[in-house]
C-alpha cells in the first residue's frame, strides 16, 4: 500500500507473515507549554500506525528549532514530551535529525509491523456497517481559541489530554472485531475523512450529527467565530458530495470539518458488533466512545448528514 491510495500510512511486505509500517507526521505548536506540544505531536504521529491496524516498533524525531533565538529548554521539554509517547507506545526511539528554523516543528517518522492479513485500510468499508468514533471533536477550533487564551483552563487541560491521548487502547480493542476499515481524523477533519473512506470504499454513508461527541466549551468558541481557516478549506472541498437530509447548523458543519490533531479513529464494522465494541472501549477507558453512522449504501461516495 503506498502513494495509490488515501491511507494514513504506507505499508511493506517483508513475509507472509511480517509487513512494516511506515509513516511521518510533523506539526507546529498547538499549545503554549512546550511538553504538551512534544506529547502532543508524538501521539499525532503515531496515531497513523494504529489507523492500520500495526503496532508503533521504532521512531526517530523530526525538529525545526530557531536554536539561537530560544532557549534550547524549550527544545528540551519537546523532546521529553515526545519521548514519553514513544516509550508509552512500547516503540523505541533510534534517532532522528534536526534543523535550525525560525518556526518550531516537531514530529516523529515511525516503523511499525503489522500482519500482512489484518492490515487496516480506509477503502474497504462495508454497507451495513456501523462508524465508530473514539474521540471527541473541536481541537482545531480549541486551539484556536487556547492561543487566545479565550478557554477555561479546565477546558485546555480537557483538549490537551484528548491530543496527547494515543489510539493505541483503541487500536488493541477493536482488534478482537470484525472491523472492515478505519483511518484517523486529523487534518481534513471527521467530513474529509469520512468521505475518502466513502469515495475509497464505494459508499454512501450517514452521520448523525447529534451524536458526534464534542469537546467542552467547543460550541462556544464556535459561535464566537474561533474557526481556523483549514476548517473552511475542508468544508469547500467535500461541500460537492455532502448533502443536508436535516437541515444542519452552519456552526456544526464547521465542526465537522474543524482539522484535528491526534484525532480519534473512526472504524467501520458490522452494525452487529458496534454496540458490543463501544461498550469494550469505554470499559478501557475510552470514554468518549460512540456510533456516528452508518454505511447505508454503494455509490461513488457520499455523505448524509441528519
Amino acid at each position: 500500500m503506498g502513494r495509490e491510495t488515501s491511507d494514513d500510512a504506507g505499508v511493506y511486505r517483508l513475509t507472509e507473515e511480517t509487513a512494516l509500517v511506515q509513516t511521518i507526521d510533523f506539526i507546529t505548536p498547538v499549545v503554549n507549554d512546550p511538553y504538551d506540544f512534544g506529547r502532543i505531536a508524538a501521539a499525532n504521529a503515531l496515531s497513523d500506525v494504529y489507523a492500520m491496524g500495526g503496532r508503533p516498533l521504532t521512531a526517530m524525531n523530526i525538529v525545526c528549532f530557531p536554536v539561537k533565538k530560544m532557549d534550547k529548554k524549550i527544545l528540551g521539554e519537546i523532546l521529553r514530551g515526545g519521548l514519553e509517547k514513544v516509550h508509552e507506545a512500547g516503540a523505541v526511539l533510534v534517532g532522528g535529525h534536526s534543523v535550525e528554523d525560525p518556526e518550531i516543528k516537531f514530529g516523529l517518522s515511525v516503523t511499525g509491523l503489522v500482519h500482512p492479513q489484518k492490515v487496516l485500510a480506509n477503502s474497504r468499508a462495508q454497507v451495513g456497517d456501523a462508524l465508530i468514533l473514539t474521540k471527541p471533536l473541536g481541537t482545531g477550533i480549541l486551539a484556536t481559541a487556547i492561543k487566545a487564551g479565550l478557554v477555561s483552563d479546565e477546558a485546555e487541560r480537557e483538549a490537551i489530554e484528548v491530543m496527547a491521548t494515543l489510539n493505541k487502547t483503541a487500536a488493541e480493542a477493536m482488534s478482537a472485531y470484525t472491523v472492515h476499515a478505519c483511518t484517523d481524523i486529523t487534518g481534513f477533519g471527521l467530513l474529509g475523512h469520512a468521505l475518502e473512506m466513502a469515495v475509497g470504499s464505494k459508499v454512501s454513508i450517514t452521520l448523525d450529527v447529534k451524536k458526534v461527541p464534542l469537546l467542552t466549551e467547543v460550541l462556544h468558541n464556535l459561535q464566537m467565530g474561533l474557526v481556523p481557516a483549514g476548517s473552511y478549506a475542508n468544508r469547500n472541498f467535500c461541500a460537492h458530495q455532502v448533502r443536508q437530509i436535516q437541515t444542519i447548523d452552519p456552526a456544526l458543519l464547521d465542526l465537522l470539518s474543524d482539522a484535528q490533531t491526534s484525532g480519534g479513529l473512526l472504524i467501520s464494522l458490522p452494525e452487529s458488533e458496534s454496540q458490543k465494541l463501544v461498550q469494550d472501549l469505554r470499559n478501557r477507558g475510552v470514554s468518549s466512545a460512540a456510533v456516528v453512522g452508518h454505511v447505508t449504501g454503494t455509490g461513488k461516495g457520499t455523505i448524509d448528514l441528519i
